[in-house]
C-alpha cells in the first residue's frame, strides 16, 4: 500500500483550538519543572573536574565509580563512550577554589594507577572553575536569544511582521519545550545541549519558512478563499515535504543515540525532540497564528521560493 501525502485535506485550522491548548499546558508544564526542579547541569556550568583517560585493556566503570566515590570527593560520575577502552569521569565542583580542584585531580589520577592493572593514558584533563561555568551560561543565553531575533529580523525583512511574531511564537514554544523536558528528565544540561537548541531552532525556522513561503504564494492565488481554508490548503501542500524531511532527519538522529555512544546521547535526544516538537510548531502553532492578524493579500513579488522543492 502506498502512502501518498501529495494530495492530502486535513482540516488542521479545525485542530487548532486543541493545538493551542495543547501547547499552553506543555509550556505551563515545562515552568513548572523548570522552577520546581530546575535543570541538572553539567560540568560545564556549575564547574567540575572532567578527565579522560584511555586503557590498554577492558575496565569497568562500576568498579572505577566504586574506588573514586570511596575518597568522598562529592558525585562522581563515569562512563563509557567510543570504545570499552574508553572512559569519561566527572567529579563536582568542590569548595576551596582552584588549588582544591586541581588536588582533587592528582587523588583521582592515584586512585586510578593503584586500582586499575592495565596501563592507563590521560587524554584529557580539564577543571572549569564557578566563574567559568557562569559566564558559560550567559554566554549560552545570549547565543539563543541573538539567534532568536536574527530570525525574527529575516523573517519580517523576507515577509511581514505577522509573519515573524508567528514564527517567532513558534521558536520560543520549542526552545521552552526543549528546555522543559530537560528539567522533566533530569538529563545533564551542558554546552553540547546549547548546541542542539541552536540547531532546533534553524531546523524549526526552516520548516515555518517552507509553510509561510506557500502561505504567501496562496494568498496572491487565491485572494477570495477564506483563511481557514487558504491555511489547511498550504499546510496540506507541504505536508509531503515536511514529514519526509523529518522522518529522514528522525532516522539519522535514532541511529546516532542508539549507537552512538553515551557522550552524545543529550545532544542527539534534544535533537530528536526538537524535530518533533519543531515539526509540531510549524503546523498548529505558527501556520494558524496567521489566522488572527491581518495578513494582506497583495503580494507583488514572486515567492522567493518553491517549498515543495
Amino acid at each position: 500500500m502506498k502512502f501518498d501525502l501529495s494530495n492530502t485535506k486535513i482540516p488542521f485550522m479545525s485542530a487548532r483550538v486543541g493545538g493551542f491548548i495543547f501547547s499552553t499546558i506543555l509550556i505551563i508544564l515545562s515552568f513548572g519543572a523548570f522552577f520546581y526542579s530546575g535543570l541538572n547541569f553539567g560540568i560545564d556550568f556549575k564547574g567540575g573536574t572532567l578527565i579522560e583517560i584511555e586503557t590498554a585493556e577492558k575496565v569497568d566503570p562500576g568498579e572505577i565509580r566504586s574506588n573514586l566515590n570511596s575518597l568522598s570527593i562529592g558525585d562522581v560520575q563515569v562512563q563509557e563512550f567510543g570504545s570499552t577502552k574508553n572512559i569519561l569521569i566527572r567529579v563536582e565542583q568542590q569548595e576551596g577554589g582552584d588549588s582544591v580542584q586541581q588536588n582533587v585531580v592528582e587523588i583521582v589520577k592515584a586512585s586510578l594507577n593503584n586500582n586499575i592493572t592495565t596501563s592507563i593514558s590521560y587524554r584529557r584533563t580539564e577543571v572549569v572553575g564557578p566563574k567559568v561555568s557562569g559566564e558559560l551560561i550567559q554566554s549560552g543565553v545570549i547565543a539563543i536569544v541573538v539567534a532568536v531575533i536574527a530570525m525574527l529580523i529575516y523573517i519580517w525583512f523576507r515577509f511581514e511582521w505577522q509573519f515573524s511574531l508567528g514564527a517567532v511564537i513558534a521558536l520560543v514554544h520549542d526552545v521552552i519545550l526543549t528546555i522543559g523536558v530537560f528539567c522533566f528528565t533530569q538529563l545533564e544540561f551542558n554546552l553540547p545541549i546549547i548546541a542542539a537548541i541552536l540547531t532546533i531552532v534553524g531546523y524549526s525556522m526552516n520548516d515555518t519558512v517552507v509553510v509561510y513561503d506557500r502561505v504567501r504564494e496562496n494568498l496572491r492565488k487565491h485572494r477570495s478563499k477564506p483563511i481557514d481554508q487558504l491555511l489547511d490548503l498550504s499546510i496540506n501542500e507541504t505536508l509531503s515535504r515536511t514529514v519526509i524531511t523529518s522522518v529522514t532527519t528522525l532516522l539519522a538522529l535514532v541511529s546516532l543515540y542508539v549507537f552512538g555512544g553515551s557522550v552524545i546521547k543529550g545532544f542527539t535526544f534534544a535533537m530528536i525532540w526538537g524535530v518533533v516538537v519543531g515539526t509540531y510548531s510549524s503546523i498548529f502553532v505558527a501556520a494558524p497564528f496567521l489566522k488572527y492578524v491581518d495578513v494582506k493579500r497583495d503580494w507583488n513579488t514572486t515567492s522567493a521560493v518553491d517549498s515543495t522543492k
